[in-house]
């Protein structure tokens, strides 16, 4: 089963479709439409994916949701299954697994007349056979006596073998009292041959005699095979622009290694067993050997190497990891022998989440589109009416058939919205495939929009502008514990908290006693019981506030020696025992060599960088003077709970604010934040509550991932531009007799190829 279990409430659950059969912005309006029929059903339907993502209620099955698009006049199967319901003719054919979840596979390439293998022999027919047929009927020193009868012999095979696509399309939707752009070029197409070999029919010496002027001829069969030639060649150069589209999230899918060599248990010994990478379960311990993917998301238990990550995060430095380290699953293993014991298998790995974020994103609707939408939903009946009256309009002024019958055909030619349909989602499609390729991870249309109009971006210290990895640098002694002691037992309390801090106390302490009756407070500090050679004591450690809380007092000598190690830039950790303080450990972070660059950039991107922590007041300026950053820019001291309060402030104050963070303690305000970024060496929560997502450690990508953002969003807009603005021009033009259908049909799919082509600059985005 396809329903993926990603419930919008306890109620709903989401089922994701190919559909096949939809051939412009109109199908997807229609199938959206019908869709919403259906009590507490929301779909969105993407038409180069070809595929539709339907948030749907308890009480309607898969089933309903593929009878109801079956029932609107396209062929629906659920995701990654092989059969399509209502259309045997299409069961069979093979699905790639590395585009499982892309809606590329073969079965959903019917739409727009198949793949480019599938349009090519009815392409190279067409021109074939068009070639003399607009030589014969346009050139006077090419006619010979009857040439009308070859060229009727000729125009045959192309208006229906070649464009029986655009025929099928036209009566499907016509049974279900429907029209898309298929129904107007196969009407107009239609219309021009039928025309054509009724005039031959009842005058058949119409081309009795050669050197025939195009204007003494009421023949128009060189329109019908040119249009159709003119829409099959566009499309084939469609299918493989689409393609190239697709490439980045296909690349991405594909990363996975394909074998794992784990470690069994067999007679006693540990042996190595090569297994599928996807057989792998929780707690299995594997083998990576130098130049092999690491199989899986998991933590090193034994070995030490350099991992090579640019496939996931973009970036090119190798990182050094050893026992303990998290590493993830597609990257390169380019040094030492490795023993990893996999933590995430399956769907649950970074690979997997990485892949389901730029297929949600692909899939659904930007605002901005909806427009579109809603435009191509009548724009079709309404061209039909628009070349009825042009014909009437023409016989009533002037009398001439040959001419208003010319005007109601280029009409009906020149207006087909198939650019309009594929102006977001191909912009979208490749934007969100070449940010996965760069570590960004864009979660949906929306964001393309917020990136536009955000002017403030609030930066987490820790983990985002600075390393995040604090060290030990000094322990001060205000009581009568020695340094080892104080050391040891905060050590001991700290072990069992996540927070960077704690976690690098833990690590300077690594003979620590074991704690008992662990208390935390988020971000004030940490308390617990810990044996302190043969003696129970209660040690406390954490803020000066938390402290406070446990009744412990702090002297003003204490606070002069605080005052000592924040001026010198460090942070300060108190710890007391038995109500008493016993001292000071001090930590420093360091700030990433990329963070200055960015902050430069995001200055550049007319946003306004705000430095947020928790950290003390002198440590926070002197990162923010460090990166470029102005001291009124700076919020420190901020608990979790006051860095939603913080982000709020902004908003109040009228910004629009970003939010980059990476800890659990972000979460709430990215979540907060109009525009939440989440860098991707941040836990699982931070990344579910972003917008965007950006898998390295660098605060570059985040400015990358807004400049890819906004050029998403401006080639969108550039090309629901070019699509309106050419239906607005070419239909009066036509209407006017000014364009002829030849030239119509060249420029409607020259306008669908432009739109693609503009589409697919994106992928040379950050070249």
């Amino acid at each position: 089963m396809s329903t993926d279990q990603l419930p919008t409430s306890p109620t709903t659950r989401v089922v994701e479709l190919d559909i096949q059969g939809m051939t412009c912005a109109s199908c997807v309006g229609r199938v959206e439409r019908k869709l919403g029929k259906l009590e507490g059903v929301e779909a969105s339907v993407n038409l180069p994916l070809e595929s539709a993502t339907v948030t749907v209620p308890e009480n309607i099955s898969d089933q309903d949701i593929v009878d109801t698009v079956q029932a609107t006049g396209y062929t629906a199967q659920l995701k990654n299954q092989g059969q399509v319901a209502g259309s045997p003719s299409n069961q069979g054919l093979a699905t790639d697994p590395a585009l499982e979840g892309t809606g590329s596979d073969a079965s959903s390439h019917l739409a727009h007349g198949g793949t480019a293998s599938q349009l090519r022999p009815r392409l190279i027919l067409a021109a074939l056979l068009t070639l003399p047929v607009a030589v014969i009927s346009m050139v006077p020193a090419a006619q010979f006596p009857h040439w009308g009868w070859v060229v009727l012999a000729f125009t045959l095979p192309v208006v229906t073998w070649s464009a029986w696509s655009f025929h099928r399309a036209a009566v499907i939707n016509a049974r279900h009292l429907a029209s898309t752009m298929d129904t107007l070029v196969s009407i107009g197409v239609t219309a021009a041959f039928l025309f054509s070999a009724w005039q031959l029919l009842v005058d058949p010496a119409i081309t009795q005699h050669a050197g025939m002027a195009m204007s003494d001829h009421a023949l128009y069969f060189e329109v019908a095979a040119v249009v159709v030639t003119f829409l099959l060649l566009g499309r084939y150069l469609e299918a493989n622009a689409k393609q190239r589209a697709g490439e980045a999230l296909k690349a991405l899918l594909s990363l996975g290694a394909k074998d794992a060599t784990v470690l069994r248990d067999r007679e006693g010994r540990r042996v190595e067993v090569k297994v599928p990478a996807d057989s792998l379960v929780h707690g299995d311990e594997f083998v990576v050997r130098p130049g092999e993917k690491i199989a899986t998301d998991g933590v090193v238990v034994g070995g030490a190497s350099s991992i090579d990550t640019s496939l996931i995060t973009g970036e090119s430095v190798p990182v050094d990891v050893g026992v303990d380290d998290v590493v993830t699953g597609a990257t390169i293993n380019t040094s030492g022998r490795l023993v990893v014991r996999a933590t995430r298998v399956g769907s649950e790995t970074t690979l997997a989440q990485m892949g389901r974020l730029v297929s949600q994103a692909q899939s659904g609707k930007a605002p901005i589109a909806r427009l579109a939408d809603r435009i191509s939903s009548v724009f079709v009946p309404i061209v039909l009416a628009i070349a009825v009256l042009t014909f009437a309009a023409w016989m009533v002024l002037t009398g001439d058939l040959q001419s208003a019958f010319t005007a109601a055909v280029a009409v009906l030619v020149i207006a087909c919205p198939c650019a309009l349909g594929l102006a977001t989602p191909t912009a979208l499609l490749t934007g969100s495939g070449r940010g996965a390729q760069l570590g960004i991870l864009i979660r949906g249309p929306q964001v393309l929009e917020d990136t536009r109009t955000v002017d403030t971006i609030v930066l987490d210290k820790t983990g985002t502008v600075t390393t995040g990895k604090l060290a030990v640098t000094d322990v001060v002694v205000l009581d009568s514990l020695d340094r080892e002691q104080v050391l040891s037992l905060a050590g001991a309390v700290e072990s069992a908290s996540e927070h960077p801090i704690a976690q690098a106390i833990a690590a300077a302490a690594p003979g620590h006693p074991a704690v008992t009756g662990f208390n935390s407070s988020a971000g004030g500090g940490v308390k617990g019981t810990v044996d302190n050679d043969g003696r129970v004591v209660t040690v406390v450690a954490g803020r000066s506030g938390w402290l406070a809380e446990n009744g412990i007092v702090i002297s003003a000598q204490h606070l002069t020696a605080l005052q000592d190690q924040e001026d010198a830039g460090s942070t300060a950790i108190w710890v007391a025992v038995d109500g008493r303080v016993a001292g000071l450990v001090s930590l420093k972070d360091t700030v990433k060599d990329s963070s200055a660059t960015a902050v430069a950039r995001l200055k550049d991107l007319g946003l306004r960088p705000i430095l947020l922590t928790g950290d003390n007041e002198s440590v926070a300026r002197r990162v923010a003077e460090q990166v470029g950053i102005a001291p009124d820019d700076v919020l420190a001291g901020v608990l979790p709970v006051g860095k939603v309060e913080a982000i709020k402030r902004l908003q109040a104050e009228g910004a629009t604010v970003a939010m980059a963070g990476d800890g659990v303690n972000d979460a709430a305000a990215l979540a907060q934040a109009d525009l939440g970024i989440a860098m991707g060496s941040g836990t699982d929560v931070a990344i579910e509550a972003a917008d965007l997502t950006v898998m390295g450690n660098s605060l570059e990508q985040v400015a990358q991932a807004i400049e890819l953002s906004r050029k998403t969003l401006g080639t969108i807009k550039t090309n629901l531009f070019w699509a309106f603005f050419y239906n607005t021009i070419g239909i009066p033009v036509a209407a006017l007799g000014f364009l002829n259908p030849m030239v119509a049909g060249g420029a409607m799919a020259a306008s669908s190829v432009l739109v693609v082509a503009n589409s697919l600059r994106l992928r040379r985005f950050g070249r």
